[in-house]
């Protein structure tokens, strides 16, 4: 019988609201495809930094290793300046776990309203693979006479062949994937060649080179990223699996979000696939403190990631009736969501809770 071992870090505001209905999901469909799990709670985030002037020790992470994936909520606390908790922990975790993979999958179900003219589900349905360790986000960069009126302040993009390479083959296999399953199969890579002629450079050459070599029968696309934006508007339907470097990838899946209902349905996960790897499953939407204690916040995000969590690692070991379960879960989603609005859940009258009744009820 197959077993999970997670980390759950319900994080702040409203996150551990959401977390408790992703995990009311998890105890229903283990019960309904006979698998077992084991859950350690980590109080990470905002409190705990604001009690102990600490967000997350480098054996803390360590000890995450041990588990088969990470469950999050939010994190993001009112009281904590921007950038401790983000840097901290997002970030900390991402590195330090090699988290080097970011999978947004961008699917409009069935009842959520889409803010684009004439689309439906039909239209949109295609995932997003954005590498997740190198770029603008590596911390290459610093200060020069820092506060006076010459100050100089510069931040890299960081390209390697190294991290190309490990994510193209990530989304190339996806591609593979979902054309074996009758979608079209297309690898877009997102970039801006005409400007950024070295690092844009390396990403098309590793992509064009692997393609040929190792993935013939995935027909091979490029956009620069000013145009994805525009097309991703205008011609959603074109698109089914997008490779994209981390700051590109960073702005188009939060694009991406707002035209699959919002962040209130949105889910991803920071991937390790390697052997061995730790994966983190999250919600895209933020901690939403205002709203704490309200249930008012969609958990459908969360339950997102949770079906995530279990058919990314049901994929990653080879378990069938985890992604079974992961299967389970989405289809749930998507009777659950024309019953209640993509947005936020008490303006149908369902509140947090009452809505993962409704996705449990539908498994």
């Amino acid at each position: 019988m197959a077993s999970l071992n997670l980390a759950v870090i319900p994080g702040d505001g409203t996150g551990p609201e959401v977390v408790a209905e992703g995990l009311k999901v998890l105890a229903e469909v283990a019960r309904k495809e006979g698998f077992g799990y084991d859950l350690t709670e980590l109080d990470y985030g905002g409190e705990r930094y604001l009690r102990t002037g600490q967000v997350i020790s480098d054996e803390e992470v360590q000890a995450l290793r041990r588990f088969d994936g990470i469950y999050l909520g939010a994190i993001g606390h009112p009281d904590v300046r921007p950038g401790v908790l983000e840097k901290g922990l997002l970030l900390k975790l991402r590195f330090d776990l090699d988290q080097y993979v970011n999978l947004r999958p961008v699917k409009l179900f069935p009842g959520v309203d889409c803010p684009l003219k004439d689309k439906g589900p039909q239209d949109i349905d295609f995932v997003v693979v954005r590498e997740n360790t190198e770029d603008l986000y590596s911390g290459a960069g610093g200060f020069l006479r820092k506060g006076t009126p010459q100050e100089v302040a510069t931040q890299e993009m960081i390209a390697t062949r190294f991290g190309a390479d490990r994510c193209l083959r990530y989304a190339f296999r996806l591609a593979e994937r979902r054309r074996a399953a009758g979608k079209p199969g297309r690898l877009t890579l997102v970039g801006k060649t005409n400007v950024l002629t070295y690092a844009s450079d390396l990403w098309l050459r590793a992509f064009e080179e692997m393609g040929q070599r190792e993935f013939p029968e995935v027909q091979r696309d490029y956009n620069h990223v000013d145009a994805v934006c525009m097309w991703l508007v205008k011609n959603p339907e074109y698109y089914d699996t997008v490779v994209v470097p981390n700051m590109f990838g960073d702005i188009i899946t939060d694009l991406a979000a707002m035209i699959q209902g919002g962040l209130g349905v949105a889910a991803g996960g920071n991937i390790n696939p390697d052997p061995g790897g730790v994966s983190m499953f999250e919600p895209m939407g933020g901690s939403a403190p205002k709203y704490t204690g309200q249930k008012a916040i969609n958990p459908i995000a969360a339950v997102a990631a949770m079906g995530m969590l279990l058919s990314v690692t049901g994929e990653l070991r080879g378990d069938e009736a985890l992604q079974r379960a992961g299967r389970r879960v989405e289809g749930a989603i998507a009777a659950t969501c024309p019953k209640m609005t993509s947005q936020n859940a008490g303006q149908m009258g369902h509140t947090t809770d009452q809505v993962g009744d409704l996705v449990c009820a539908a498994l």
